[in-house]
């Protein structure tokens, strides 16, 4: 089962994304739009710049939890991960997300 991106309104009225594992797993959030037309744009971004393993920044939080971002090219970010226990759970999430990124389709909710 291959990954897909789900698009959908928040209470404030924003318009966010997620990306998905086959498994159904949020491996990738996106921030709010003002409306479908600028989350479609951020959708195409992660699709282009997923594959490129320089567009990641690997963080660690101040619990010490490790999560990564991801960059376009003009280092703005495009999606943030989950938090995860290990550094080796969060590559793993990066390698997910460079996985089902670039032929994930969109499912409006």
């Amino acid at each position: 089962m291959s990954g897909k991106f789900t698009m959908f309104t928040g209470k404030n009225g924003e318009t966010y994304f997620n990306l998905k594992a086959g498994n159904g797993e949020i491996i990738l959030k996106s921030e709010g739009y003002k409306d479908k037309a600028g989350a479609r744009n951020g959708i195409e971004s992660v699709r282009k710049n997923a594959p490129d393993a320089a567009r990641y920044e690997k963080k660690i939080s101040t619990n010490g939890k490790f999560h990564f971002n991801l960059k376009a090219a003009n280092h703005q970010v495009i999606g943030s991960s989950e938090m995860y226990e290990s550094d080796r759970s969060r590559d793993v999430g990066i390698d997910s997300v460079m996985a089902n990124a670039p032929d994930a389709k969109l499912v409006e909710e």
